[in-house]
């Protein structure tokens, strides 16, 4: 039995994903103060805060409601980084080890709650 959500892997993988992604939007253009990079910073602060919020919670399907705005939030964020990639925003190797990083925090969602559904 796990003591506290900060043992979750998917919990510690998201944390890191939004220390990366406040890292890479602090570089984007002034303009999109507003625009992409709040955005961004709110999905991915959404995805461990929803993480925690659930494991805090007193039943599995309340815990899965939050697991599931968190695997949402993953969702949206890919969006936005594949818009800013494209936008030019981000390059190279470091939009690849972000997008990297997002995709396995959705499968380590997607098996979480995957597992809380039968019981494992």
């Amino acid at each position: 039995m796990l003591k506290s959500f900060r043992e979750l892997v998917a919990w510690q993988k998201a944390y890191e994903l939004t220390l990366e992604i406040y890292r890479a939007t602090s570089a984007f253009p002034k303009k999109e103060v507003y625009g992409f990079v709040s955005q961004m910073r709110r999905a991915a602060i959404s995805i461990p805060s929803n993480i925690a919020e659930g494991y805090q919670r007193q039943s599995r399907k309340e815990y899965m409601q939050f697991l599931s705005i968190a695997y949402s939030s993953c969702g949206e964020l890919e969006t936005q980084l594949l818009l800013s990639h494209d936008h030019g925003f981000m390059h190279g190797s470091n939009f690849k080890r972000i997008i990297s990083l997002q995709e396995e925090v959705a499968k380590l969602l997607f098996k979480l709650i995957k597992s809380l559904r039968t019981g494992d």
